[in-house]
């Protein structure tokens, strides 16, 4: 019995550790790839006030009468070949309002400048950029909303390109449609809210 007793447990332990390698195990969840085309969600939130210091809430109102913070945004970007697709949907803000909407370089931050310049996929080497060549719906994503009667609205892009790495991190929500006139082309007032979201690879 001595002698077969650690023979037992050196067979108990080999057998338990085979069983954990098996291939699949309960513990281990995969988040799949959307196929081609298929929208992926980029942020879904609820506005909130930004925070004094430290993290930041996903979706940010600079303007809680006009982005209350009972409303809420979702971004998706869906990527076919070198054509990408953008929509943004709100809820919860006021009814029959005209907004603007652009992709932005940097995440959303405590201050409405700190999302940077709108993304362009052909930089404009003058800043900030109004000129119509650069500041355009086909150069930058665009994404003007004008709400329902239940404070709803949703606004897709599509431009023949993709995103670089890194450079596209959210969208800013602005208090007017987007003026296309030379001098002003791509500005649309004052930014009220700004949702983080990662765009491209």
């Amino acid at each position: 019995m001595r002698k077969t007793m650690p023979v037992l447990i050196a067979a108990m332990t080999l057998s338990g550790g085979l069983a954990g390698c098996g291939e699949a195990s309960p513990r281990t969840t995969t988040t799949p790839t959307p196929a081609p085309g298929k929208p992926s969600q980029l942020a879904t939130a609820q506005f909130a006030v930004a925070a004094s210091v430290g993290s930041q809430p996903s979706a940010l109102t600079y303007d809680a009468a006009l982005i209350p913070t009972t409303g809420t945004a979702t971004v998706t970007e869906a990527v076919t070949g070198n054509r990408t697709t953008v929509t943004l949907t709100v809820r919860g803000v006021p009814t029959n309002h005209q907004f603007g909407a652009h992709v932005h370089a940097k995440k959303c931050g405590p201050q409405p400048a700190d999302a940077g310049p709108h993304y362009q996929n052909m930089n404009d080497p003058v800043t900030p950029s109004t000129n119509p060549e650069y500041a355009n719906a086909r150069n930058e994503v665009w994404l003007d909303l004008t709400t329902d009667g239940q404070g709803s609205a949703s606004a897709t892009s599509t431009v023949d390109w993709r995103f670089r790495p890194g450079e596209a991190n959210s969208v800013v929500i602005h208090a007017m449609h987007t003026a296309t006139e030379p001098g002003k082309a791509g500005t649309a007032g004052g930014r009220l809210a700004c949702i983080t979201a990662p765009f491209g690879p």
